[in-house]
Formats: structure tokens, C-alpha cells, sequence
């Protein structure tokens, strides 16, 4: 692979992806299950989704590099500025490019479904940018947890799913809450490893105040919640038993939740993250594949 799309590769952090691909998968899921799915809808969400994703990892990128003191950070692959392999300029055009492409599918989406969808793009979209730039990043001043619960993990299910079908159902909260869960776990992991340098640059995360006993405490809770949040659903409705093929992204849950309670390194925090990052992806296919089977099922639902 040439040097330059390495360096993208890495730009973009393609191992966070996922992250805006379940909430995609899990809105459209259920949304098959009421009976509806339009393929088009499924992509321009999707491509939207993740270009959000990319323009607010390649906008962390510049922003941090600016930052005074961020050059005694350790370097990730994937800090590709302080690595030398794009320049400032090219990263900044990235995210914009990444963010601007993403408005314009925003648009179209908003033209063939509702004006109501307006107000989720346009919140994203500024909470992507505001994330980690502007005058006060909202992710160094303690909201960046509360944020990607909403907007990664409620949000994002429950607007796919009115991208699909034009109306929002009590159950579309239901499915986006254990994505919400795990979703966040990522970030409280990502907190845990970065908890030293948070505190030395002044970053405020709820892990970076409270300490680490409180990280793995919440990601343990969050975890736990996830899987609590459709053992009740199943109970409620017995219609959605397929939903228990979330029990097949245990094993995953298990060791990940073994590397955090161990406290560890850096190098097993960094193993949890990825970690985390996967049971996110396996737990959403499961959730996935659940609603979409449970709509052939006689068992109402």
C-alpha cells in the first residue's frame, strides 16, 4: 500500500469505526422487523454515519496537535501529524471534506424523509466538530461520556430508524439503549488508559476526576446494563427471544471485563480497548441478526 494511504489508514483510526457502523446495523434491524427497508436509505446512513465518525477522529487529530504540552504524548499509529506523515493542512482538509460530504447526505436523507431529521444532523454534526475543537472542547470538560451515549448510541439507533420508516416507536429506544451502553464503555476504557496524561494536560473525564476504581466500575455497569437492558425486553417480549444471540458475545465480554477489573498497564488497557471496541461490534451483529429473525417468527413481538 502506497505511504499515503497508509498514513490515511491510520488517520482515520479505522479500529473506532464500529462504533458508527452498530447503530446503523441495530436501526435498520428493527426497522426490517416493522417491516420496512429501503437499501438506498441503509447505505447514505451508513456512509453518513461513518464519515461523521472519520471527520470527528481526523478533527481530534489537528486539534490535538495544536495543543501546547501534547507533544510529550506518547505516539499512537495513528497520530499521524506528530508522526510526520501528513501535514496539519492535509488532516484539517480531511475532516472537512469528511464533515462536508457527511452534510450533504444529511440533506438529501432530510429531502426524502422528514424536516424533523434536521435537528439530529445538525446537533451531530456540531457536537462532532465541538467534540474536541472550538473554544471549550466538550470532551475536556467532562461531557464527553454523556455525549456519545446520546448521540452514538440513543440517537444514532433511533434516527436510523426514522430514516427507514418516518415515525419513532417506544421499541427504538428499547433496541438503542444496550448500543448506548457499550458504546460508551469504549470511551471509559479509552479514559482509563489515558487517565495520567488526562490529568497532566487538564482534561476532565469522569475517570480523570473520580479515579480508576470508578472507571472500571462504570464500564462494568455499563456492560452489565447492555445485556440487562434485552433480558428485559426478551421478557417483556417473549416475541424477541432471538435476541439472545447477544449471549454469544460473552466470551468477549468476559476477558474484557477480566483486563479492566486486573487494573494493568497501559499495554492490557490498550488490549480492553480493543477489546471493548469488539464486543461492541459482536454484541450489535448479534442484536442485529436477533431483530431481523424475529420478524419471521409467529410469536408476536
Amino acid at each position: 500500500m502506497p505511504r499515503a494511504l497508509t498514513s490515511w489508514f491510520w488517520a482515520i483510526r479505522p479500529f473506532s469505526l464500529p462504533a458508527s457502523v452498530v447503530p446503523v446495523l441495530v436501526g435498520t434491524a428493527l426497522a426490517f422487523r416493522d417491516g420496512y427497508f429501503d437499501g438506498w436509505r441503509f447505505v447514505l446512513t451508513l456512509v453518513g454515519s461513518l464519515l461523521v465518525q472519520i471527520g470527528t477522529n481526523l478533527v481530534d487529530e489537528y486539534t490535538d496537535h495544536q495543543i501546547a504540552g501534547s507533544h510529550g504524548k506518547l505516539l499512537a499509529p495513528y497520530k499521524v501529524i506528530a508522526l510526520g506523515l501528513l501535514s496539519p493542512q492535509a488532516v484539517r482538509a480531511g475532516a472537512a471534506l469528511s464533515l462536508g460530504v457527511a452534510t450533504a447526505l444529511g440533506l438529501y436523507l432530510v429531502f426524502i424523509t422528514s424536516w424533523s431529521l434536521m435537528y439530529f444532523c445538525g446537533a451531530s454534526l456540531i457536537v462532532a466538530y465541538s467534540y474536541s475543537a472550538g473554544p471549550l472542547p466538550l470532551g475536556n470538560v467532562g461531557l464527553g461520556q454523556p455525549l456519545v451515549f446520546i448521540f452514538m448510541g440513543l440517537l444514532m439507533v433511533m434516527a436510523t430508524y426514522y430514516v427507514q420508516t418516518t415515525t419513532l416507536t417506544s421499541q427504538s429506544l428499547l433496541a438503542a439503549l444496550p448500543v448506548a451502553c457499550l458504546v460508551t464503555g469504549i470511551l471509559v476504557v479509552n479514559d482509563l488508559r489515558d487517565i495520567d496524561e488526562d490529568r497532566q494536560m487538564g482534561k476532565i473525564t469522569s475517570v480523570s476526576r473520580f479515579g480508576a476504581e470508578f472507571g472500571r466500575l462504570m464500564f462494568l455497569l455499563l456492560i452489565a446494563g447492555a445485556y440487562i437492558a434485552v433480558l428485559l425486553w426478551v421478557v417483556a417480549k417473549p416475541g424477541q427471544f432471538p435476541l439472545l444471540l447477544v449471549l454469544l458475545a460473552l466470551p468477549k465480554a468476559w476477558s474484557t471485563t477480566g483486563l479492566i477489573r486486573s487494573g494493568g498497564t497501559r499495554a492490557s488497557l490498550n488490549q480492553a480497548l480493543r477489546g471493548s471496541a469488539q464486543l461492541h461490534l459482536q454484541f450489535g451483529i448479534f442484536m442485529a441478526l436477533g431483530l431481523m429473525i424475529s420478524r419471521f417468527l409467529p410469536i408476536p413481538f
